[in-house]
């Protein structure tokens, strides 16, 4: 029964939050011109921004490789990177669950220990947290005036916000418990971790990896490689719609920004958060509240889509070196 509860609570919370937000977002919303838009976007923007979705990914699985060589261990490079589209799948089903998950992948078919992978994952977001504050502080310094209006709430342009006071405290009210939750269950999980020395020897070795690591300047290359291919993902399927194609690149790395934060909250992909940020936040460069929202929905879900695609191709890759 506890399992059970446990497992509601992992993925109906997420769900649940994520829907609730959606709805509250495009309870009003005519999905006919979602449709039209969709008929008539131009798809070679969208496929070349796939490129560099799945590029970040591959770019991240070699980079895990590299991670990995000062603790002794040389998995397959295609195994990290087929690990690392099942990482990102399985957190459409369970929120950071992936980090898990590829770690059983490499322990599974390249005997790479758990404990030892997972310290290096550890290692890793705090240098993606690193990278995620220079770019953020970049996006906030270069653009400030259109961050003020969306933390204050008050749109330029003339551009009417579709999100009213009670309604925008909700949604961050409702976040933040999401990412309380988060908080605690990973804590929780930690101080069952702390009771296992051998564990916590093997986690601490991949955690301090990066000390011993002969190719730092490689790491850190593919590091702003990986950043780099997320923001032409985002930033190219703006060049898919008539009325974002001429927003800047400086706006572009803002709306970034904000999407970037917003999948911290436990949602599937960032779902419901990331459409609250994107379309406020667009709002505010003159598009109108039906154009962000249509933007929104058709980029995230296309974007959610190639994940789950990702996921499928890393299985079968897997199955098939397997036999």
């Amino acid at each position: 029964m506890k399992k059970i509860l446990n497992i509601l609570v992992k993925t109906g919370i997420p769900l649940l939050l994520g829907a609730v937000i959606l709805y509250w977002i495009y309870r009003n919303f005519n999905f006919e011109e979602v449709s039209l838009a969709f008929k008539s976007m131009d798809m070679w923007w969208f496929w070349l921004s796939c490129v560099f979705g799945v590029l970040s990914h591959a770019i991240r699985g070699w980079r895990w490789n590299l991670t990995l060589a000062p603790l002794g261990y040389h998995p397959s490079s295609s195994n990290c990177v087929y690990s690392i589209f099942i990482a990102y799948a399985a957190n459409l089903i369970v929120p950071r669950i992936g980090e898990v998950s590829r770690c059983i992948v490499l322990e599974r078919y390249d005997k790479v220990p758990f404990a030892q992978s997972l310290g290096t994952l550890v290692s890793e977001r705090l240098v993606d947290t690193l990278m995620v504050v220079i770019i953020t502080a970049i996006a906030v310094l270069s653009q400030w005036h259109v961050f003020y209006a969306f933390v204050a709430d008050s749109g330029t342009s003339g551009s009417a916000t579709v999100f009213s006071s009670i309604g925008r405290v909700a949604v961050f009210v409702l976040s933040a418990i999401a990412v309380g939750i988060l908080l605690y269950l990973l804590l929780r999980r930690m101080s069952l971790w702390v009771k296992i020395r051998s564990f916590i020897s093997r986690f601490w070795a991949g955690f301090t990896s990066l000390a011993k690591m002969r190719n730092l300047w490689l790491f850190i290359a593919e590091t702003v490689a990986i950043w780099l291919c997320y923001f032409l993902q985002f930033y190219l399927c703006f060049f898919c719609f008539p009325f974002s194609a001429d927003l800047s690149v400086a706006a572009a790395l803002l709306l970034f920004v904000a999407g970037s934060i917003a999948v911290v909250v436990p949602t599937p992909n960032g779902a419901g958060p990331w459409h609250f940020c994107v379309m406020g936040i667009m709002m505010l460069y003159g598009v109108s509240s039906t154009n962000a929202g249509i933007f929104a929905l058709i980029v995230h879900s296309l974007q959610t889509l190639l994940v789950a695609l990702l996921g499928i191709v890393g299985l079968m890759m897997l199955q098939i070196k397997k036999q």
